[in-house]
């Protein structure tokens, strides 16, 4: 059986799973539907089981669902959790209506956060993301405080800038930089991800699939009504000639006794000892192939394929991710 092994988070962090598990999608985000709460729990449970012990929540998720959901799911075994949590975006009736960074807001999310999920400090706390409305140092100094107060043990940050990054650690260490990371979307390796490395952060890369673009379950073009849509890079010639390089990772998956997805998870973990793939889960039946993600080893030859073929800008259109 797949052992999953453990990495430090940054330079001086704490040691967690090489991969972690994100519970967004057990909850009710962006107008989905929320998935079965007790397959949900026992996917946690069989994850922690299993050595994945990095479990990826936010107190927006659900508008709080999914911290009671995680608070459920580990009630009985906190040792075996780490726990991180983001905060920051404000949400009402399904809609995105902004950020919150204030320092009287975060001192007021952590405490519903904490009773949420049953436990008294929170592993990594982060902002989901950082906008001019609050001074940087505002933001990262309210958390630092709660890490001297006993209520959160690390710093983390989320979708930031190189700049926004090195002002944050100044302010207070930074142990993890949570971002999107995929053969589809390498736009971090010009600036940020050298950035992270050079002081010593740990990277947690999420949308290892772009979206579902690396899955390979994807045909064109989308159904009507298809949330992708939305994004510039699913949408006509842009789909078709994106979905032409897919097939470069659906051969090779197809030699390789793999899945598209086992392999793009794969290469977001061979990208470096520091970078921990960030995989969504809501059913217990996925753990095992993404974790036998974990043991495939590319060859320098399949490397140099997949690096060509997906060269950063050479998937056509944006996502979220460019925001």
């Amino acid at each position: 059986m797949t052992t999953i092994t453990k990495m430090p988070l940054g330079k001086n962090g704490p040691l967690v799973s090489k991969l972690g598990l994100g519970c967004m999608r057990m909850s009710s985000v962006w107008g989905s539907r929320a998935s079965d709460e007790k397959e949900s729990i026992a996917t946690i449970q069989q994850a922690l089981d299993n050595g994945i012990n990095f479990l990826n929540t936010g107190d927006f998720y659900g508008a709080g669902h999914n911290e009671l959901l995680v608070g459920k799911a580990v009630k009985g075994r906190r040792d075996d959790a780490f726990i991180s949590v983001k905060f920051g975006a404000i949400f009402h009736g399904g809609q995105w209506l902004g950020l919150d960074l204030r320092p009287i807001a975060i001192k007021n999310f952590i405490n519903y956060s904490l009773v949420r999920l049953g436990i008294d400090t929170i592993d990594l706390y982060q902002p989901c993301r950082l906008d001019n409305s609050v001074p940087v140092e505002d933001v990262i100094g309210t958390v630092a405080d709660l890490i001297k107060e006993g209520k959160v043990r690390y710093l983390g940050v989320s979708e930031i800038t190189a700049d926004q990054l090195r002002k944050a650690h100044s302010v207070h260490p930074v142990t993890a930089l949570e971002i999107g990371y995929s053969l589809a979307d390498r736009q971090i390796e010009s600036d940020l991800l050298p950035t992270a490395k050079e002081l010593g952060i740990g990277v947690v890369a999420f949308a290892n699939t772009a979206e579902g673009l690396l899955t390979g379950n994807m045909t064109a073009p989308l159904p009507a009504g298809d949330y992708q849509l939305h994004f510039s890079r699913f949408q006509g010639d842009n789909l078709v000639k994106n979905l032409e390089k897919v097939d470069v990772l659906k051969q090779m998956a197809k030699d390789k006794g793999a899945t598209p997805t086992q392999l793009a998870i794969a290469w977001v973990n061979a990208q470096g000892d520091d970078i921990m793939p960030l995989v969504s889960m809501s059913r217990r039946s996925r753990l095992p192939e993404n974790m036998q993600a974990m043991d495939i080893v590319f060859t320098p030859e399949e490397m140099q394929a997949l690096n060509t073929t997906f060269a950063p800008g050479a998937i056509l259109g944006g996502t979220y991710l460019q925001r």
